[in-house]
């Protein structure tokens, strides 16, 4: 969730208790009792009312056998005492408990009749999908992420080449196989018949087959790294293209806007960076620029802290470094080719580049040392940048990140920069009056680093900040290529030299490039039929089941909640695919991605370019209104998102596929699934963050003073029980979880009860509708398996070294807390499962932090 959007709305209210259908205090005709009787008897029989009459006649019946069997055996007796001597009364006592205990036993609670089962192909195929995920040995009220996810886990072993695996990755996969199965088949497209349709899956099919083709990539080798750098170094010099006398220093440093803007165009994050998005202390839906601080070379501040690991990415940057200047000189090396001017070949003009070799009486430099020497000069000013950066709980802050200047003033925190100049390069409608400035202490600091540290340095540090983000595209038998995949290994603790499969990651590219474009053909094969209206469904009964609960959450006053509910009426909802590209229309589609050039000849070429039109439409926002039915995530993500500043929930159609949501499940399973993610985006409206947008999506305190008390106490319980829970550091202690940091996604996971309220208030009509239907060789209640569709989509196993950079970066808690915090904030699921007290998820009601009743 982005730290800054908002939304809000106005709706009202909750219907009264005693508002009850056909009760009218007007009414003063009494009915007779033969009236009633009629009446009752030309009513409809409901299900409850069958069983209930079922049951009824089946008691009869047992009194009736059971008064004729006593009547029988009474005569019995009575004959017998007439004829015999009085019996003593221990006899007498004797055979009458013969008589009551050996006759017929007291009739006990008959059950309704068993309901049959579903038994189908897809629901056995379901139903064994469900069972196979489960760890049956385990205690459910202990430990029910294992219970929910230890069979799955045992089938999955964690690939080599992947830090984590789980769910959500394995839907991705099929997501991509989807996709990967029309880009190779041409037959599978074949129903699209449009130009531009074909002009898509054209541009489409080229980008994937660059990916894909790595002899060519190893061919090329370093050379369109090598070109792209020394363009940066060009312009960080201010040099023109050919050979100019060499500049100052200061002159040097004075190239840093040029370069900059190079290559910020081209998605290579450096120093700081822009975005463009609504100005939520003002208009929400008015599009200004926000500077803010710019990703670093390490996940996070306190790696730079950690010998071990800043030893390796110091190596990583020397051998960046070292090649480049290596590969650089075997380039200038090359003989020219000539060119051909009306059929002739021209060479080019005298004196070609020195690709001479060198006198041998001439000193050559130590490249290995020097690239040593800088690569520690390097690390260290990059170092200092991270201490300048914010704390990741702080950055969650959305009063403490806006923060709204005169452009003036970034000018004079940063005179290293050039800022007009700088947006000029992005050619936006209109230069910016004010910009908002996450951190104006961190636009300081880097002006400071700037000043006091040498222009050959600063001109490393962009050339490695180039290299780390676009060596991945280069051939694997490169040297750049290795030299980042050693930095990645180390970071998410894959086995060294362990690459997976090479067109899921083509697919994967091809979805971060063209992703609407992909997604138009994904949709159509995989979110068919009535999809969108039943996740719909699901979505809206979940905002009902919200709104219905703020009357009764102890913290919240009625001012409060009111308001409450009319921003959760307010709320946008966005299912399965965007209206804007359009993905029922290809011609939109095609403009949307008009500036993106694919040759099948040049991959990294076409990473350029895709990145460089992103950076286009980004700044062509600015100074215009809010496009409402824009996207931020294309259609076969495995994802969702709240969006503050738009008041929107979105979810794309690659999370509504299984094991989340399918249109023919039973809707425990769906409401437990999919609905649990739909409860997550919504609760983030009214998370530590969310709730400090109003319903026009700025940032405004517009609760009451007490309501804000309340949430506060909650939010200290939820923060508190988070940072009690710990993962391995994989160096014989823990790390403890950032109960601050990761408040906000907690307190989204608390939707998990709106989820439940919301299935059960549809069970009766979905009951009549056929759509709670039982599922064959599953010995648990319905409301159990609500539970367990909701724990099995975190399965997950994780490297450890993976496991330490989420706990450092991510606002989201470990899978297995997602699932044992949540659930022992949910009362229901304890009473699902009956859990004995004191059992780990069924704790005293004072220790569970409850937000929503």
């Amino acid at each position: 969730m982005s730290h800054r959007a908002t939304d809000q709305e106005t709706a009202p209210l909750l219907r009264e208790d005693t508002e009850d259908e056909g009760y009218s205090h007007t009414n003063t005709h009494q009915p007779t009792f033969a009236e009633r009787i009629n009446a009752i008897a030309q009513e409809p029989l409901t299900p409850l009312t069958q069983v209930l009459l079922f049951v009824a006649l089946v008691l009869l019946l047992l009194s009736s056998v059971f008064i004729g069997l006593f009547a029988g055996e009474y005569s019995k007796l009575k004959q017998r005492e007439h004829d015999a001597p009085k019996p003593a009364p221990t006899v007498t006592v004797t055979a009458t408990a013969i008589v009551t205990t050996t006759a017929v036993p007291p009739p006990g609670p008959t059950a309704p009749p068993a309901e049959k089962a579903c038994l189908t192909a897809d629901c056995i195929k379901l139903s064994a999908s469900i069972l196979s995920s489960l760890d049956e040995t385990q205690d459910p009220c202990e430990n029910f992420f294992e219970f929910a996810n230890g069979g799955w886990i045992a089938d999955h072993p964690l690939p080599a080449d992947k830090g984590s695996f789980g769910q959500f990755e394995a839907l991705a996969q099929d997501n991509k196989r989807v996709i990967q199965h029309f880009l190779e088949t041409p037959s599978a497209t074949s129903s699209f018949t449009t130009s531009y349709d074909e002009q898509l899956l054209q541009k489409l099919r080229g980008f994937y087959s660059s990916c894909l083709n790595e002899n060519r990539l190893d061919e090329i080798g370093t050379e369109p790294l090598i070109h792209f750098v020394r363009t940066v170094q060009k312009l960080f010099r201010r040099e023109s293209l050919e050979v100019t006398a060499a500049k100052s220093e200061e002159e040097n440093l004075k190239g840093l806007t040029p370069a900059m803007a190079f290559l910020h165009s081209r998605g290579v994050d450096a120093l700081f960076s822009f975005q463009v998005d609504g100005d939520v202390g003002i208009d929400p839906n008015y599009m200004t620029l926000w500077f803010d601080q710019a990703p670093l070379g390490l996940p996070a501040k306190e790696y730079y802290e950690e010998d071990s690991i800043v030893e390796i990415y110091q190596d990583v940057v020397e051998r960046l470094l070292y090649t480049l200047s290596e590969e650089e000189e075997k380039l200038q090396r090359k003989p020219p080719t000539p060119t051909l001017v009306n059929n002739a070949e021209v060479w080019p003009s005298w004196p070609w580049p020195p690709w001479d070799e060198p006198d041998h009486d001439e000193e050559k430099p130590n490249r290995t040392e020097a690239a040593h020497k800088l690569a520690k000069k390097v690390v260290k000013f990059e170092s200092r940048i991270a201490n300048a950066t914010l704390d990741p709980d702080v950055y969650q802050d959305p009063f403490a990140t806006y923060n709204r200047l005169p452009l003036s003033n970034l000018t004079a925190s940063i005179p290293q920069i050039n800022f007009p100049e700088y947006f000029a390069t992005f050619a936006p409608r209109t230069f910016p009056e004010n910009v908002i400035i996450a951190s104006p202490a961190y636009a300081v600091s880097v002006s400071e680093i700037l000043s006091e540290t040498d222009a050959d340095v600063v001109e490393a540090y962009l050339v490695v900040r180039a290299a780390l983000t676009l060596s991945p595209n280069l051939g694997m038998a490169t040297e750049a290529w290795k030299a980042q995949r050693t930095l990645v290994e180390t970071l998410s603790g894959i086995k060294k030299g362990a690459v997976g499969d090479r067109a899921e990651y083509c697919v994967g590219k091809v979805e971060a490039s063209l992703g609407f474009a992909a997604g138009r053909y994904f949709v159509n094969e995989t979110f068919g039929g009535d999809s969108r209206e039943k996740g719909t469904k699901v979505i809206t009964d979940i905002v009902d089941a919200f709104k219905a609960s703020l009357p009764d959450v102890p913290w919240l006053d009625k001012t409060s909640a009111d308001a409450a509910a009319e921003k959760a009426d307010a709320i946008r909802v966005k299912v399965g695919y965007p209206t804007s590209p359009n993905t029922l229309d290809p011609a939109a589609i095609l403009r949307y991605y008009s500036r993106v050039k694919i040759n099948e000849d040049t991959y990294f070429d076409n990473i350029l370019s895709a990145s460089a039109s992103d950076s286009f439409k980004t700044w062509l926002k600015l100074g215009g209104r809010r496009n409402q039915a824009e996207w931020e995530m294309w259609p076969s993500m495995v994802n969702a998102y709240f969006n503050p500043p738009a008041n929107e929930i979105v979810f794309p159609a690659g999370i509504l596929q299984p094991p989340f949501f399918s249109h023919d499940w039973p809707s425990y399973l769906s409401y437990g699934g999919f609905g649990m993610v739909a409860a997550h985006e919504l609760t983030h409206a009214f998370d530590s963050a969310g709730r400090l947008y109003n319903q026009d999506g700025k940032l405004e305190n517009w609760w009451t003073n007490a309501s804000n008390a309340g949430f506060q106490l909650k939010q200290e319980c939820i923060e508190a029980q988070y940072s009690a829970y710990t993962v391995p550091d994989g160096k014989g202690g823990e790390i403890h979880v950032n109960g601050n940091l990761t408040s906000g996604e907690n307190i989204g996971d608390t939707g998990l009860v709106q989820a439940y309220r919301a299935w059960k208030a549809q069970y009766s009509d979905s009951f009549m509708a056929g759509n709670e239907y039982i599922l064959p060789g599953l010995n648990y209640t319905r409301e159990q398996l609500f539970f367990i569709a909701f724990g099995r989509v975190w399965g997950n196993t994780m490297k450890t070294a993976a496991q330490v950079q989420r706990v450092r970066t991510d606002p989201h808690s470990p899978n297995i807390y997602r699932v044992q915090g949540t659930l022992s904030n949910t009362p229901q699921f304890a009473e699902a499962f009956k859990c004995k007290k004191g059992a780990k998820l069924n704790p005293p009601m004072e220790k569970r932090c409850l937000f929503w009743s």
